[in-house]
């Protein structure tokens, strides 16, 4: 089915191109009755007239789009509501956006060339030399890290450690001087479970208690199952568990019930990322929250500070929040 143009849009409607194009791209400066735009607009929904991105881009000297580039990640609740949050934001400011996730050989350089947006937000940090070409190309760049980097003065991060140190903090007030650490098995997850571990370790050797043990975990009852048996074991064994994030924690706390033991009578666990399904576990689920809400405000507020040659606004320090429920 051929695509429908301005031109069927003018010729339904019974003006010119000109005005079509007017009227549809809201052209300050034109006086054009309110009869006639209403024309124009009725006839473009008739036949279901969607206007060439490409070619307003080529008119207005820039697109709409803000380039969401997050690597290769497993995507999860976390990573959903942060987009989804973010997402509405910038709808709210008239801006779309499009997330690639970074799988593959291809160079991010092919992917903003093609689609040219006005900015990219980089879920991780970009190196000089990709982000000197975005700048070169008119290009905004908000950039976020996992952790503070040297290289990276100014960039926006949710310190991973910090996760880790708040978690050790909560089990050892709650007289825990035995702490186990649930890690993830995937290896795509090491830039966020590395330092988390380091948090729970730092916060350990602080407070003068034994460093943590550590088993890698599965997201399942039986992987949860085998990771509390070994921690369990004597000499020793461990009163709390730390988890790399609430899925692993909910894999602990299945493999605890299915070791006859009562949380958080015997162990207590605590989670990362306050997923939906943190409230409704069994007992509900004590966690470290990163709010998808407050970093897709803070980035948002970002771009369009950018956008607008404003500087950029503060770093919220609100996102980290501990939830305390039954677990722990």
């Amino acid at each position: 089915m051929p695509r429908v143009t301005s031109a069927d849009v003018a010729r339904e409607s019974g003006v010119s191109r000109t005005t079509v194009s007017y009227v549809l791209n809201d052209t300050t400066g034109t006086v054009i009755s309110e009869q006639t735009r209403r024309r124009v607009r009725e006839a473009a929904d008739r036949l279901g007239y969607a206007p060439s991105v490409a070619a307003r881009t080529l008119r207005s000297g820039r697109s709409d789009l803000v380039l969401c580039a997050v690597p290769d990640w497993p995507v999860g609740p976390v990573v959903d509501a942060l987009l989804d949050h973010l997402s509405r934001e910038l709808a709210d400011r008239g801006l779309s956006v499009l997330v690639h996730h970074s799988r593959g050989q291809r160079p991010l350089t092919d992917l903003w060339r093609a689609v040219t947006p006005r900015a990219v937000v980089g879920f991780t940090s970009f190196t000089d030399e990709e982000e000197a070409g975005m700048r070169r190309a008119g290009i905004q760049v908000v950039a976020t890290v996992l952790d503070e980097e040297p290289r990276r003065p100014g960039a926006f991060s949710v310190g991973q450690t910090q996760v880790g140190r708040l978690q050790a903090q909560h089990l050892a007030g709650a007289g825990h001087r035995v702490i186990g650490y649930a890690s993830t098995s995937d290896p795509r997850l090491a830039a966020f479970a590395v330092p988390r571990l380091a948090g729970v370790r730092e916060e350990c050797r602080r407070l003068g208690l034994p460093a943590p043990r550590v088993h890698s975990v599965e997201v399942s009852a039986e992987s949860g199952r085998t990771a509390v048996r070994a921690l369990r074991e004597e000499p020793g064994p461990v009163t709390a568990i730390a988890a790399y994030n609430d899925e692993v924690a909910l894999a602990v706390l299945s493999g605890a019930r299915a070791e006859g033991l009562q949380v958080p009578g015997d162990v207590a666990v605590i989670g990362v990322d306050d997923v939906a399904a943190a409230r409704l576990a069994a007992p509900p689920l004590t966690t470290v929250s990163q709010s998808a809400a407050v970093q897709a405000r803070f980035l948002s507020d970002s771009v369009i500070a950018a956008l607008d040659g404003r500087p950029a606004p503060a770093h919220p320090t609100d996102v980290l929040q501990l939830v305390v429920r039954e677990s722990a």
